[in-house]
């Protein structure tokens, strides 16, 4: 099977290495600073498994056809992924893996419903410059499908969980809904230029964490959205934090932080804003405030921190954490 990786970031770079040392024919697609790293020094992986070097082809786009094509750009990118190498994609099983709800309906904009097959990573991976990458911890990889059945999952699965061990779902999105709560804190750490162990290392901070899962989870309940159990991340578990008093709360969200990864871990919107790009926190944090728009109740403090994020996306300046606490204080 002929295997596109698009998009040579944290989550690309970590798939297409791992595949290939399992001896998969894989190709990376990346942009120019990729391309040169690449070829000049292999794709070099460390942290949870070892330390690799990785010998792997590496395109600017697609010159062939593919029969897999593993779509691992951020949400906001992916529209024209897809564009630059859709000529190579006609007959491909295209999996998605970006944050957030919005890429499968993004993908079938240009590909039939039937190819496309969508995921929810719970492995984590920091992209430190071009071609290098931590494994920060491992974890599984969900495949299913929000368009009905699809024929081309238990193969897509087999060769995946060389990777990654795989767990397919029946209810995908409601599993992606959950995922935003996964992924919903990553702002703070984005917004302080910190990384999550540090950010969270402060129980004053680590309240606000709390916070956007309340708010979350309200309108989430009040949109109607089912949540279904991540097999790492039980609904359970975000329904009894948000259940306890905010401040015992917050003393154990920060220690579970503390321990999620010995090497530091940046979150994918620090990623972004490091690298000088737009982060995806429209499609994780703003998820929530578009629900809340539809569905007329307030989402203040989501609201807040997504614009706090898009500020320092514009002055490249990051926040102290008295200035986040004041700038979220009365909002919770």
């Amino acid at each position: 099977m002929k295997i596109a990786v698009i998009g040579a970031g944290a989550i690309g770079n970590l798939v297409a290495g791992y595949l290939k040392i399992k001896g998969e024919d894989v190709t990376l697609v990346g942009n120019a600073d990729s391309l040169r790293a690449v070829k000049e020094n292999g794709l070099v992986i460390s942290g949870a498994r070892g330390d690799f070097e990785i010998n792997i082809d590496i395109v600017s786009r697609l010159s062939e056809d593919c029969d897999l094509a593993v779509l691992a750009v951020k949400t906001q990118d992916l529209e024209k992924a897809i564009q630059d190498n859709l000529q190579f994609l006609k007959n491909a099983a295209v999996v998605t893996t970006q944050n957030g709800v919005a890429c499968d309906e993004i993908a079938a904009g240009y590909l039939p419903k039937e190819q496309i097959i969508s995921s929810i990573v719970m492995f984590g991976a920091t992209y430190l410059d071009a071609g290098h990458v931590v494994h920060n911890f491992d974890g599984n990889w969900i495949l299913g499908s929000v368009f009905g059945a699809n024929n081309r999952l238990p193969t897509i699965s087999h060769v995946l969980k060389e990777a990654f061990p795989v767990v397919i779902s029946d209810d995908i999105q409601g599993m992606k809904y959950l995922k935003i709560f996964v992924n919903a804190n990553n702002c703070i750490a984005a917004i302080l230029g910190k990384s999550m162990q540090e950010a969270f290392s402060d129980p004053q901070v680590s309240r606000i964490s709390i916070a956007i899962w309340k708010e979350g989870l309200q309108i989430i309940r009040k949109a109607g959205i089912k949540l279904v159990s991540l097999p790492d991340f039980p609904l359970e578990r975000l329904e009894k934090l948000t259940a306890l008093p905010l401040d015992e709360a917050a003393k154990i969200f920060s220690g579970i932080m503390l321990n999620l990864s010995k090497e530091p871990l940046y979150g994918s919107i620090l990623q972004s804003i490091k690298r000088g790009r737009q982060s995806e926190i429209d499609y994780i944090n703003g998820e929530f405030v578009r629900l809340a728009g539809e569905n007329k109740i307030s989402a203040a403090l989501n609201e807040k921190l997504v614009s706090l994020v898009h500020e320092v996306e514009k002055n490249r300046k990051f926040f102290s954490k008295e200035e986040l606490i004041n700038a979220t204080k009365g909002l919770f």
